[in-house]
C-alpha cells in the first residue's frame, strides 16, 4: 500500500499542509508526485531522464486539462464572497451582532455565556442541516451568516474550532443518513444506484430505506465526536489575537443608529431572492448574481462600486476557490494514473479475515476520498471491488452498504480540499484568525473520521 501512487501523493499533501505550506502548493506537489510516479515507465531504449520528463509532461497535461472542473466552484465562491460583502455593506450584520450582544448584557454570567455559547454552536448545527435539506444551498450559507457572528464569538471567547465542527458535521452527517436533497443524491442517486449495478450479480441488493439503517450506526459514532468536540475538547475559552481592534458594543451601537429599516427589507429581499433563484435554476452564481442587483437597486451601494464590492469578495474567498481549482486539477492527475484502482484491487492479497477486510476497506476509503476531497465521486470507483469482497467474506448486505457508505464518505471532513472543510473556513477567517489545516482540517478529522472508523467497521461487524 505504501508504494502506491495516491497513497505517497496523499502522504505529501498532508504532511505538506501540516507543515503550514499553502494548500494550493501542497496540491500541485502532490499532484505532481502521483502523476510521475503513475506514469514513470521507461522504455527498454529509453533513459531514465527521459522517461521522467515524459511521466513530467503527462502530469502537467493531466492537472492543467483538470482545473477546469474546479472554476465552477470558484465563481461560486466570488460571488458569495461579494454577496457577504454588500450584505455587512446593508448594516443588517451589525444589527444581528448588536441584538445578540444585548442578548447576554453587557457583562454577562459564566452562566449566561454557557447557555449562549451552546445554544450558538447548536443553531449553527442546525443551519448546517439545514442547508442539505430543507433549504438545499449547501455551503452557500456560510459566508452570509458566519462572519457577522465573529465579534460576537470573541467577546464569548468561542473556540471557533468548535464552530468549525458543528459546521462540518451538518454538511456531511446529514447526507449521510436523512435522503432529502444532497442526501437523497448520496443514498439514492450514488450509493443504492451504484450497489445495486453491481450487485445484481451476487444477489444484493439495496434501498434507500436500508440504506439509511445501514448508516445509522457510523452517523452516532459522528455525533459522539461532535459533542465530545463540544464540551470537552474545545469547551474551555479561547482569545483570539488581535490583527485589527476588535469594535466595542458602543462602537456597534453607533453604527446601528444608521441602520435603516429600508435596507432591513432591501438585505430580507436579497436573501430570499438568492435562495429561491438558487434553488431554481441549481446556480449559485444566478442566486448571488440577483442579490447583488437587488442590493445596487435598493441603494445599499452604488453600480459604480461594484467593481469595490466584487474586490472585497474575492479577496474574502480567493484563497479558498483557488483551493478548489487545484483539488480538481489533482483529482484529474490521481484518476488518470490509475493508482486508486490498483490500491483496491492490492486489498485482495492483504485481507485474512472478515475483521480485517473490513478495516482495511475503511482505511482505503479514508485514503481515497482525502485525496480527491468529494465522498460523491468515490463511490463508482470503490463499489465496483468493495461489492465482491463484501460478499467474498460473508458480510450481510446491510453491512456492505454500511462499508461502502462508510469508506466513500470518510475523508471529507478532514480532507484539505473539501468543501466540508473550505467552507467553514471561508466563513471563520474572514477576519484571519482561523486556520484552514489547524483549526478546520485537523479537529474534524479526529472528531469525525476516527469515529467514523471505529463505528463504521462496528456497523460491519454487527450488521
Amino acid at each position: 500500500m505504501l508504494s502506491n501512487d495516491v497513497v505517497l501523493s496523499i502522504i505529501v499533501l498532508l504532511v505538506l499542509s501540516l507543515l503550514r505550506v499553502n494548500v494550493v502548493i501542497s496540491l500541485i506537489i502532490a499532484a505532481l508526485t502521483c502523476g510521475v510516479l503513475g506514469h514513470y515507465q521507461p522504455a527498454v531504449d529509453q533513459s531514465a531522464l527521459s522517461a521522467l520528463f515524459n511521466a513530467l509532461k503527462i502530469t502537467i497535461t493531466n492537472f492543467s486539462g483538470g482545473l477546469g472542473g474546479g472554476a465552477e466552484t470558484a465563481m461560486n465562491y466570488a460571488v458569495l464572497g461579494a454577496f457577504a460583502v454588500a450584505l455587512s455593506r446593508s448594516g443588517v450584520t451589525d444589527l444581528l451582532a448588536f441584538k445578540i450582544i444585548q442578548s447576554f448584557g453587557k457583562r454577562p454570567s459564566g452562566r449566561s455565556v454557557f447557555w449562549f455559547k451552546y445554544i450558538l454552536l447548536f443553531v449553527l448545527v442546525a443551519f448546517s442541516m439545514s442547508s442539505q435539506n430543507l433549504i438545499p444551498i449547501h455551503i452557500a450559507f456560510i459566508p452570509i451568516v458566519v462572519p457577522p457572528l465573529l465579534s460576537v464569538m470573541n467577546q464569548l471567547k468561542m473556540d471557533r474550532r468548535a464552530v468549525a465542527c458543528a459546521l462540518t458535521f451538518g454538511l456531511t452527517a446529514t447526507y449521510m443518513i436523512i435522503p432529502a436533497g444532497f442526501g437523497q443524491i448520496f443514498l439514492e442517486s450514488v450509493l443504492v444506484k451504484n450497489i445495486n449495478q453491481v450487485g445484481e450479480q451476487y444477489g444484493v441488493v439495496a434501498t434507500t430505506a436500508e440504506m439509511t439503517k445501514a448508516m445509522s450506526v457510523p452517523v452516532l459514532g459522528m455525533v459522539a465526536g461532535l459533542l465530545f468536540a463540544f464540551f470537552v475538547s474545545y469547551r474551555k475559552p479561547r482569545t483570539y489575537l488581535e490583527n485589527t481592534p476588535e469594535p466595542t458594543s458602543e462602537d456597534i451601537a453607533q453604527r446601528v443608529a444608521r441602520v435603516k429599516p429600508y435596507h432591513i427589507g432591501v438585505s430580507v429581499a436579497a436573501i430570499l431572492a438568492t435562495c429561491s433563484v438558487q434553488l431554481a435554476t441549481n446556480s449559485t452564481v444566478m442566486g448571488g448574481l440577483v442579490g447583488l442587483v437587488i442590493f445596487a437597486l435598493g441603494g445599499v451601494f452604488r453600480l459604480k462600486e461594484s467593481n469595490d464590492i466584487f474586490q472585497q469578495g474575492l479577496r474574502l474567498m480567493a484563497m479558498i476557490g483557488f483551493v478548489m481549482i487545484a483539488a480538481s486539477g489533482y483529482a484529474n492527475v490521481v484518476n488518470s494514473t490509475g493508482g486508486v484502482m490498483q490500491l483496491i484491487e492490492s486489498l485482495k492479497d492483504a485481507i485474512t479475515s472478515k475483521e480485517m477486510a473490513a478495516a482495511l476497506m475503511l482505511v482505503v476509503g479514508l485514503l481515497i476520498t482525502m485525496g480527491i476531497g468529494s465522498s460523491f465521486s468515490t463511490v463508482p470507483i470503490i463499489t465496483s471491488i468493495y461489492v465482491p469482497l463484501c460478499v467474498s467474506f460473508g458480510f450481510s448486505p446491510l453491512a456492505t452498504m454500511s462499508i461502502v457508505g462508510v469508506a466513500a464518505a470518510l475523508g471529507d471532513a478532514g480532507s484539505p480540499a473539501s468543501d466540508s472543510t473550505l467552507g467553514p473556513t471561508s466563513g471563520l477567517n474572514a477576519d484571519g484568525k482561523h486556520d484552514h489545516i489547524w483549526d478546520s482540517v485537523v479537529p474534524t478529522f479526529l472528531h469525525f473520521n476516527i469515529p467514523l472508523l471505529v463505528f463504521g467497521w462496528i456497523a460491519a461487524m454487527i450488521l
